[in-house]
């Protein structure tokens, strides 16, 4: 009779652990998807450097289109609109974050597309996507890629560290002040 109780609450918590672990990544988008139709500026935290193309100019991210399994979060560059994070949900719901890069008329840069999927549920507050398949035979020196987002009550966080390189590129974004922002990414289609 212990036997069985013991395998019972063994099980119990088991459980729980799983639905701890399954509830990580559904509370982190649920959280982000609060932010959807709002923008925020930010600013580079780590690895900025003088002529980096971030550092000297206005970072703005704006949380555009949230659907059930899909958010997509334009990041503008000063003047710059080709960049757009895409993130996604799949059944298990485990993430994925893309990189969708546009020229100015709309068409697709070369190198787009490219991103990883999380390997596991994730925190709450912060997700990691180290670089897939797709990413490794299009640009073959982001292999070692992580990107992660770390989000709480008062920001928003990009990462990207490459394996192996000791640069960590940080972009962090106030969520205590949205801003106003009209325009749309290059190639937007609502």
């Amino acid at each position: 009779m212990n036997k069985i109780k013991a395998l019972g609450l063994a099980l119990i918590l088991a459980s729980g652990v799983l639905s701890a672990q399954e509830k990580g990544s559904e509370i982190f988008w649920a959280e982000l998807q609060k932010h959807c139709a709002k923008s925020y500026e930010g600013k580079v935290v780590n690895g900025s450097r003088e002529g980096d193309g971030f550092s000297d100019k206005v970072l703005l991210m704006q949380v555009l289109s949230c659907a059930p399994n899909e958010i997509r979060i334009p990041f503008y560059v000063g003047e710059d609109q080709s960049r757009t994070w895409v993130l996604t949900k799949d059944e298990q719901g485990l993430l994925k974050l893309k990189h969708d890069h546009r020229h100015a008329d709309g068409t697709e840069e070369a190198v787009t597309q490219y991103g990883g999927k999380s390997t596991n549920h994730g925190f709450k507050t912060q997700q990691f996507f180290p670089a897939d398949l797709e990413t490794s035979s299009q640009i073959a020196y982001a292999s070692g890629n992580v990107w992660w987002i770390d989000l709480d009550a008062t920001g928003f966080s990009y990462s990207l560290r490459r394996l192996g390189q000791e640069r960590l590129f940080t972009v962090r974004f106030d969520l205590t002040k949205p801003i106003e922002v009209t325009r749309r990414p290059w190639g937007w289609k609502p």
